[in-house]
């Protein structure tokens, strides 16, 4: 189990850099965490440091946002926090992101746990003793 520290949200670029070091070619990332456990803060701060053109912000009304690295690599931002039934997201091409290739940040995986790829990596986020803690195995 890796687990990574954020003590101040002043070295949350650091912490997410290092994240970005642990997880390799891993691109479908599902991360768990209570409401306001600091999923979209994170994602936010991975975003900035794969140097995406936009500003990462919660898709919870759009369900997915992207955000463009190149012009022809793109991370994409789920919020399933909405999503009633799996199939609503298998309707909107959840499965052809996932098999895209490119990054897929999920907020709220439990709500399509059933369709997430087998090598999705599972993330962790936490409040513990006033500081945000992120936990996760490869």
């Amino acid at each position: 189990m890796k687990r990574l520290v954020i003590n101040d949200i002043s070295i949350i670029s650091t912490i997410a850099n290092e994240f970005l070091t642990y997880i390799g070619n891993k691109r479908v990332i599902a991360f768990y965490g209570s409401m306001g456990a600091g999923k979209t803060t994170f994602i936010k701060a991975i975003c900035e440091q794969l140097n995406t053109k936009d500003i990462a912000v919660s898709p919870t009304f759009a369900i997915i946002n992207e955000y463009e690295i190149t012009k022809d690599e793109s991370v994409f931002h789920f919020d399933m926090y909405r999503i009633e039934k799996v199939t609503d997201a298998v309707n909107i091409g959840t499965l052809e992101y996932f098999d895209s290739g490119n990054y897929c940040f999920i907020e709220w995986p439990e709500m399509i746990e059933d369709i997430l790829p087998e090598d999705c990596l599972r993330v962790n986020l936490f409040e513990e003793n006033g500081k945000r803690v992120v936990e996760f195995n490869l």
